[in-house]
């Protein structure tokens, strides 16, 4: 690897991490000694890149700190048109449309010598499953809800056909080959329940805030399912 791609990495493992990272994880990722990681850090220093910390504790990048945005290397173009391509044939409408648009944005602005990788990719998403089953509920809608915080009240049937009415804190939308699932907080159940998208006989979006940060609504759902996982494997 060329050491200007190397600090170009340096780079983007700090920045897609939310602690500090030890020259022996980037040294490992890159294949490199450790000698050489604290080499490339002290000159993105001196190139009044903003990296702290120190040898032992780890490496943070300033959140102040931006790079022009479409510096892709090949790999990542190649990441972002397999992971478009599935949006586009799996995602919701709205999302499909975006999935479009933004391998049209990135094709507008990447150097010529990348182009071809868009045009004519050597990577493709296809399913061997049939598309899901069309969603009674608007799913643009609800992510929106899931960002603002607020309640939505579903009429939902269950896996036996049975109806029921829930008040539910959205907090995350699942995409899978064959169905969309809502995770969300079941005022009805106490507890986090998932939801098919498709068993959504209707849905009332509501201007009622839940009243909880929804990254923290989402911890504690990643909590819970961690330890549902736990207790599952320990029996």
């Amino acid at each position: 690897m060329r050491r200007a791609d190397r600090l170009f990495q340096i780079i983007q493992i700090l920045r897609r991490s939310s602690r500090p990272v030890t020259a022996a994880e980037i040294a490992g990722e890159l294949e490199v000694s450790q000698r050489t990681v604290y080499r490339d850090v002290a000159d993105l220093i001196a190139q009044r890149v903003p990296v702290q910390g120190e040898a032992g504790f780890g490496y943070i990048l300033d959140d102040a700190f931006d790079m022009p945005p479409l510096m892709l290397t090949p790999d990542e173009v190649e990441a972002a048109v397999l992971g478009a391509q599935w949006v586009a044939s799996r995602g919701d409408p709205v999302l499909a449309n975006a999935a479009r648009d933004l391998i049209a944005k990135i094709t507008s602005v990447v150097p010529d010598r990348l182009r071809p990788l868009i045009a004519d990719p050597a990577i493709a998403a296809r399913s061997t499953k049939p598309p899901p089953m069309p969603d009674r509920i608007d799913l643009a809608r609800t992510r929106e809800w899931i960002r603002e915080g607020r309640k939505i009240a579903i009429d939902y049937l269950d896996q036996h056909g049975e109806p029921t009415r829930r008040i539910v804190w959205p907090i995350i939308l699942g995409f899978l080959d064959d169905t969309r699932m809502l995770a969300a907080w079941c005022e009805l159940r106490q507890d986090f329940r998932h939801f098919r998208a498709d068993r959504i006989s209707a849905a009332t979006f509501l201007e009622d805030g839940h009243g909880v940060r929804p990254a923290t609504l989402r911890q504690r759902w990643k909590r819970d399912m961690t330890e549902r996982h736990q207790a599952g494997s320990a029996r």
